[in-house]
Parts: C-alpha cells; structure tokens; sequence
C-alpha cells in the first residue's frame, strides 16, 4: 500500500490495480510515482514491485431526486480536491431538487466531475464492465434508485451503471435518503447489504458537536470517503471520551 500527502489531506491507495506490462526503455527512465496527483492515465512504473500503475483513482457518483443533494455536491469537491477521476450522473429529478434546494446551477456541479453523463445514455462506458473504477457512490439514493437497483431494472444509467458495479464486484455505496422506512425499503436494503453493498443513511453524528448544516454535511461526506478509503481530514473523529467527569 502506498500512501501520499497532498497538503493537510492524504489518500491512502489501495485499490490500484497492477499488472505486468512489456514496455520501451524510454518510459523504463521515468521518475517513479512520488505523489498522487502525478498520476494520470499513462504507464508509471513502480520501482518497489516492479510493477505498472496503468490508471488514476476513479469513482461513479450518481445524484437522484431524493432529498440530500448537497452531501452529492460536497462528496464530488473532496474527490476533486483528492485528484480522483469522477464519472457523474445526474437524473432529471435530481436536477429538480438541486434546483429546489441549493442555489447550484448544473454548469456549477458538471465542472467538479470529470466525466458528465445524462441518465438516459445507456450507452455510455461506465454501462459496461470493461470501464474499470474503483466504486460506485448514489449520493443522494431515492428509494426508486434503491429497487431498481435491487430487480435489476436497468432502465437509466444510474441503475445499470450500479448493477454493472455489482457484477463486476466492485464496491457500491447507497446514501439511502427516506424516513421513515417501510418493510419494502428494509427489505432491499438488506437484500443489497447481503451482496455486499454499503448502506449508507445520512445519519448525522452529534459527538462532533456540528454547528452549522454545513458541518453536518462535511462529516457525513468525509465518513463516505472513508469507505472508499480517501482521507479528507475535513471532520473531527471521535477520540475517546477525555474528559472524566463525563463517565461518573
């Protein structure tokens, strides 16, 4: 595992995929990779294994209509700031409710992702298995997302791209946004947990003493990072209860 530092934040990187690679001495001589933001889509070799870093870090991120679009929006700037490669797609409902609840423009939120692409392009590379990334995030998830997801339905974009997430066993995170839940939600949300996937309510922690609505946002973005393995080192952790007047 190798790790880098990028300012305060560091991103631990895990998830690379390697393989040996015949290649022309010409790129032999090039510097090895000492810092995360070098790396982009050409061939790096590493000087400890001997093996080639062929692609940059990459992630999914789907935004649906459900309530939460703002933890959508600050997941994508981490990933941006962190140097991740982001494939974006956005449905037509959750172009209503950014419109409702943010004061965001889609040109605003298409410039944090890398890729944009329309939910209706089943086309799309990210629709097939031979696109490699490293995970998929529905941030926020509608609990239509969520079943159709579960049937396999795949009748937009974000679905097939999740159900290919799926296949493919790669990793694939829900921010499942409902109260309260009816058995139907229960019930495909622990059919998907049982294959894996992670799920994921904006539960939002009080230990971090959160004082704004954009505190509460941060932590809950940061602690979705971490399951992709991304440090933020944007939100306090908790550290054990110090003071012990608090446990008598």
């Amino acid at each position: 595992m190798k790790s880098s530092s990028m300012g305060h934040r560091s991103i631990r990187i895990s998830n690379y995929m390697f393989r040996p690679f015949s290649i022309s001495s010409t790129i032999r001589n090039k510097n090895p990779i000492s810092d995360y933001e070098q790396v982009s889509n050409d061939i790096y070799q590493n000087q400890s294994t001997g093996l080639y870093l062929t692609r940059p870090k990459r992630i999914v991120v789907a935004i649906t209509g459900a309530t939460g679009i703002a933890i959508g929006v600050r997941v994508l700037e981490l990933l941006k700031q962190c140097k991740v490669e982001t494939h974006l797609i956005m449905s037509k409902w959750g172009m209503a409710t950014m419109k409702y609840e943010t004061d965001y423009h889609m040109d605003d939120i298409m410039a944090l992702a890398s890729k944009v692409y329309t939910a209706r392009d089943v086309s799309a590379p990210i629709s097939s298995g031979s696109f490699q990334h490293d995970g998929m995030i529905v941030v926020p998830c509608s609990m239509k997302t969520l079943a159709g997801i579960r049937m396999g339905f795949t009748e937009d974009l974000i679905v097939r791209a999740a159900d290919v997430t799926l296949k493919e066993r790669r990793k694939l995170l829900l921010v499942t946004r409902e109260t309260p839940l009816s058995d139907i939600h229960l019930d495909n949300m622990l059919y998907l947990s049982r294959m894996g996937t992670i799920i994921f309510p904006p539960v939002p922690a009080f230990y971090t003493k959160p004082r704004t609505v954009e505190d509460i946002i941060e932590q809950s973005s940061g602690r979705v990072l971490d399951c992709f393995g991304i440090d933020t080192n944007t939100f306090p952790r908790w550290e054990g209860v110090k003071d012990t007047k608090t446990l008598k």
